[in-house]
Order: structure tokens, then sequence, then C-alpha cells
């Protein structure tokens, strides 16, 4: 498991562009608790996240723990979330301490995927009524972060990566839904912020 990153080691990720495009010291190489500090306003956050979010950099068991945060911080932004969603993200971290079994994990995947698989139906049958508001759309995409967060059939890194991006849609619907887009881009910039700093917690 790396310990630093470098701009060699991000290139083994291949990335969608070269780190030298952000990254001009080519021999530096920092601890990540280092590198996100010193490259978090200048690397976007989105790309912090996929590089990171990996196993080569975290294990399974703060991967899981990080979607799970991140599936509850989606989750606060619905008035009356689905118990099936919450229960989904309790699992899951009971799962990832080792206090639950992989197949009480299934079940709660399961039922947390029959909550998305609904609400977005209510939310695209709503929408072809022209009724859809953005707040609906956010319920949408914290159900979709739980079911992402106690996901057992998709790699975990995938799974943590999903429920950040999930969290991240439901907060930027909640702004949108204030109908100001100054707001909504404060609101889309601090979810990814908060995110980040929740990522420093799991790299001491």
């Amino acid at each position: 498991m790396y310990k630093t990153i470098s701009n060699k080691i991000i290139r083994q990720f291949k990335p969608c562009y070269d780190p030298s495009k952000l990254i001009t010291n080519e021999t530096e190489e920092l601890t990540v608790k280092e590198w996100i500090k010193k490259y978090r306003d200048v690397v976007p956050a989105k790309d912090i996240l996929w590089l990171l979010l990996r196993k080569e950099f975290m294990s399974e068991k703060d991967l899981r723990l990080f979607a799970v945060w991140c599936a509850r911080e989606a989750i606060k932004l619905v008035e009356n979330p689905d118990k099936r969603s919450v229960e989904a993200c309790n699992v899951a971290e009971r799962y990832a301490n080792g206090e639950a079994t992989q197949e009480e994990l299934h079940t709660a995947n399961d039922a947390a995927h029959d909550v998305a698989d609904a609400t977005y139906l209510a939310v695209y049958a709503a929408y072809a009524a022209s009724t859809a508001a953005n707040t609906d759309y956010a319920a949408a995409h914290a159900t979709l972060a739980a079911a992402h967060a106690s996901d057992a059939a998709h790699d975990i890194t995938d799974a943590a990566y999903y429920a950040a991006y999930a969290a991240y849609d439901a907060a930027s619907d909640v702004a949108a839904a204030r109908d100001a887009a100054y707001a909504a881009n404060a609101v889309r910039t601090a979810t990814y912020a908060a995110q980040i700093d929740q990522l420093l917690t799991y790299f001491e």
C-alpha cells in the first residue's frame, strides 16, 4: 500500500491528463497527507478522490467507512429518509468493523437498491408531469449513495467513489433548488471540501 504520492505513482493509474500539468516538480514525493494538504487547492477535488479511493492507498475497511460517511452526509439532506437507506449505512459500518456478516450486508444492499430504484422511478414520473423539484433528485441521490455504501457486488473502490459522487450530487441538487447560482456553487465546493477533510482522517 502506497504511503507517498509522486507524479510517477500517479501515472501508474493512467489519469486522463498528465499530473505534470498541475504538479511541475517531478522529483517531489510526499506522504499522502502532506500531498493532499499541499495540492488540494491545485488538483481538482474529484481528481483527488479518484486517485486515493483505491486499495493501493486505503484499506477496504477505510474505503467502506468513507463511503458510509458520504452516504450519511447525503441522507442528512433528505427530510424523511427511508429507513432502509439508513439501515444500509448502519450495516455497512458494522460490516467494515467486523460486526456484521456478508449475508447481512447483501440483504441491506438489496433493500437499499430497491429504495433507490423506487425513488428514481418516482422522480422520473414527477419529472414527466413537470412537477419534479431538485430536492426530489437529492433524495434519489441520497438513496443511491446509501446503496453504494453497502455495495457487496462491486469493488469497494468503485463503491466508495460512487458514494462520494452521489453525495455531491445530492448536495448540488439541494443547492440548485435554492434557485441561486452563487449559493449552489458554494455548496458544491463545500461538499467536496468536506469530503477531502474526511479523507485526510484516514491518513496519519
